[in-house]
């Protein structure tokens, strides 16, 4: 990311110790929003962990014990709120805490609360509650409890784990393949004193971003600096973006049978494309025609006009440079519903868009990002993203870029475009 991104206001304004803090300057809320991230790279030995020490940091600090405590105190603070998780993008898994607290224009001139908000987060980070100098064991088993079961949750919601799972399979000998959550047999391992060494390295080892979002004075920012300055940290922790390009020399397929009466067959495609390069803004536009909304490929031939599917959907994972397209068929249809979207593909290939496809898309392109200015929230996450994948664009140049985009750069980049993995989920 670029140090200063103007037309959305959003600027690096210090960088040390393996630390940058952003300002993402807006007065479009009535609330302000702290964020901080810790960056990992992927893998299955600090999976797992890296999901439960968030999990178990929120129970307390050393000023407020219990979570109860916690939320008697963000009461305090007009209602704010706090929490925290991980997000896994590409090959980086991701820990996020954050705050929202209520903008001091509207609190009255003798209240400010960001130095509140940033103090409880600050100490929920790095003053956590411990006992004999350790994590508290009954919280780590509640939490390993608790990951144990959303971990085991992931098939509840079928399209989603449909999706998931092509992914992991095409990447199964790359980090990518590892579950954000990582994996049930990796929580027998953890116990009181290998978490708190494993929370004291991502401390003082792991790359931190920090994002204050808002109307945050500057002399308050810097208040946020000089305590993030007082953390002690050691040799930062290298966190490279992970490798794009991958050829492909036989389509793996892979069936999992479940108790279900509707199949899920996903087809996965290495796009070789990398999200800071400039095919990228094609593979974008590229993505919407094939299966982005209601004017789509995917959604008018396989879902309306050939009755194949429930739903029928294109997405890309931008950061490993992946493609996948996710539907709902009947079992009977598989064959044929998997011939029906490789044919839309080739029709990209061959030049078949109309008018209306590459229109609808640029607009539905723009519809999209625009709607990220709706919450601060989003918007962070768009910016983190776009640190994450080496890319300098904000909403509005993302935009544009995707406008220039012309229907026979769309045919370039399809034929980049290469099939790895069916998956299918179906009945037992």
């Amino acid at each position: 990311m670029q140090d200063t991104v103007a037309r959305e206001q959003v600027s690096r304004v210090a960088s040390f110790n393996g630390i940058n803090v952003y300002k993402m300057w807006t007065d479009r809320f009535k609330t302000n929003t702290i964020n901080i991230f810790f960056h990992d790279r992927l893998s299955a030995e600090n999976a797992a962990r890296n999901a439960i020490v968030p999990a178990v940091l929120r129970r307390g600090c050393e000023r407020f014990k219990t979570f109860q405590d916690i939320a008697l105190y963000l009461e305090e603070l007009y209602g704010a709120s706090f929490d925290c998780g991980v997000a896994k993008k590409g090959e980086r898994q991701i820990m996020q805490f954050y705050i929202e607290y209520v903008s001091d224009r509207y609190t009255g001139e003798d209240t400010s609360l960001f130095e509140k908000a940033f103090d409880l987060l600050h100490e929920i980070v790095t003053r956590p509650f411990l006992e004999n100098g350790m994590f508290r064991n009954d919280y780590i088993e509640q939490e390993k409890e608790n990951l144990k079961k959303l971990i085991e949750s992931r098939i509840n919601d079928k399209v989603q784990y449909a999706v998931d799972k092509c992914f992991e399979e095409m990447c199964s000998d790359e980090p990518f393949g590892v579950y954000e959550y990582g994996s049930v047999k990796d929580l027998s391992g953890i116990n009181c004193k290998d978490l708190y060494s494993h929370y004291l390295k991502m401390l003082e080892t792991y790359p931190v971003d920090v994002f204050i979002a808002g109307d945050v004075e500057d002399e308050k920012i810097q208040y946020a600096v000089n305590k993030l300055a007082q953390i002690r940290r050691g040799d930062i922790k290298q966190v490279d973006p992970g490798t794009v390009d991958k050829e492909v020399d036989q389509v793996k397929n892979v069936v999992e049978k479940m108790s279900v009466s509707q199949g899920k067959l996903s087809l996965g495609f290495r796009t070789n494309t990398s999200p800071s390069h400039r095919d990228y803004y094609p593979l974008l536009v590229f993505n919407v025609i094939l299966g982005g909304g209601m004017h789509s490929k995917l959604f008018q031939n396989v879902r309306e006009k050939e009755s194949l599917a429930y739903y029928a959907f294109s997405r890309l994972e931008k950061f490993k440079g992946l493609m996948v397209v996710s539907s709902g068929i009947e079992i009977k249809n598989k064959d044929r519903a998997q011939e029906i979207i490789l044919k839309q593909i080739e029709d990209i290939k061959n030049g078949n868009i109309s008018d209306y496809e590459y229109d609808a898309t640029l607009k539905t392109i723009e519809t999209g990002l625009k709607s990220l200015r709706d919450s601060q929230l989003q918007m962070v996450d768009f910016f983190l993203s776009q640190d994450v994948a080496g890319s300098s664009d904000d909403l509005d140049s993302l935009i544009e870029k995707s406008k220039k985009v012309s229907k026979q750069d769309v045919v370039n980049i399809a034929k980049k475009i290469k099939l790895d993995t069916v998956y299918f989920l179906t009945a037992k």
